[in-house]
């Protein structure tokens, strides 16, 4: 009996030892961090990312993930829902990216924010918020991978159209032109060296004499324009010519005023008096043109017109 009782103390001291091992375990570990619950999702795919993945906001760790499946509100995309530290500053601006944890492959939640917007994101837990969940480097990558190849396969075929057999001969060409342009261009350099040394030199050499006759010529022209200048101010001298002949060109204007006013209004008079007298002239000589007579027995008195007293019919011819 004492054996069976020694038994199960021992058996009821474990048990006790175990159970408070197990609570000094769960109290270590126990986590009393408030998180807030927010679904993601997209339309790529998520490969390396397990429930219970880490959540980090700029790379501090902040959550984890509880559940991933299709989403229910949209077809064909994936949700993904996490549990986000309370503390963390999440904004109608935030957003998340996959990224991957060195060569494992094993992928994570990257949270962050630009700044864009002051509101604060409100959690709810019943109908959790949604933060969009952007591609990630490596999808952008994929989703232009096809396109990065076309391109490199246009610049491969231009690069064997440039390096083809005819290019390359051309190519070749044109250093054999290039070389012979060279040629000619030394060529052309030594001739005008020597024509430089044999054309230019004497000239060059005759320069000082044509200098001094170029000097010379100048000082001819310096002497005319001292000549010119002196003739020039005998000229414009007081009496001189230049001054007499303005006085001349006063008195001459003068004369012409004076006959203007005092001349010439005389001789437009005697011009109408000679006018009218021959007018009357003309007039004589036409009257006696046409009665003779009448130098000898004068004008006589005109005949009484029809009306007048003293007139008379003519007669009637037969």
């Amino acid at each position: 009996m004492e054996n069976k009782a020694h038994a199960l103390a021992a058996g009821a001291f474990v048990l006790g030892l175990l159970a408070v091992l197990v609570g000094l375990v769960i109290w270590f570990t126990r986590d009393n961090t408030v998180r807030n619950v927010y679904e993601l999702s997209t339309r790529d795919a998520v490969s390396g990312l397990q429930p219970q993945a880490m959540v980090r906001y700029r790379g501090i760790a902040v959550g984890k993930v509880v559940l991933i499946d299709f989403d229910p509100k949209v077809t064909g995309n994936v949700r993904v829902r996490i549990t986000v530290d309370e503390r963390v500053p999440l904004t109608t601006s935030s957003f998340a990216t996959l990224s991957y944890q060195g060569v494992t492959g094993l992928a994570f939640i990257a949270l962050d924010d630009k700044g864009e917007s002051k509101v604060a994101l409100k959690p709810d837990n019943d109908n959790p918020p949604r933060i969009p969940l952007k591609p990630s480097m490596l999808a952008q990558l994929q989703d232009r991978g096809e396109a990065i190849i076309n391109q490199v396969e246009e610049v491969t075929k231009r690069a064997n159209q440039l390096l083809s057999d005819p290019n390359q001969k051309r190519a070749a060409d044109a250093l054999e032109n290039i070389a012979a342009a060279s040629a000619s261009a030394n060529t052309l350099l030594k001739t005008l060296d020597n024509t430089v040394k044999t054309g230019l030199n004497p000239a060059l050499e005759k320069l000082p004499d044509t200098l001094g006759s170029v000097k010379k010529a100048a000082g001819d022209v310096s002497r005319v324009a001292n000549n010119f200048n002196t003739t020039v101010g005998r000229l414009n001298a007081p009496d001189g010519p230049v001054e007499r002949l303005s006085d001349g060109t006063k008195a001459l204007a003068q004369a012409v005023d004076s006959f203007n006013a005092a001349t010439l209004p005389r001789v437009n008079r005697v011009a109408d008096d000679t006018s009218r007298a021959v007018r009357r002239l003309g007039r004589a000589a036409d009257g006696i043109n046409d009665n003779p007579q009448s130098l000898l027995f004068g004008n006589g008195g005109a005949a009484a017109g029809p009306g007048e007293p003293g007139f008379s019919a003519p007669a009637a011819r037969p």
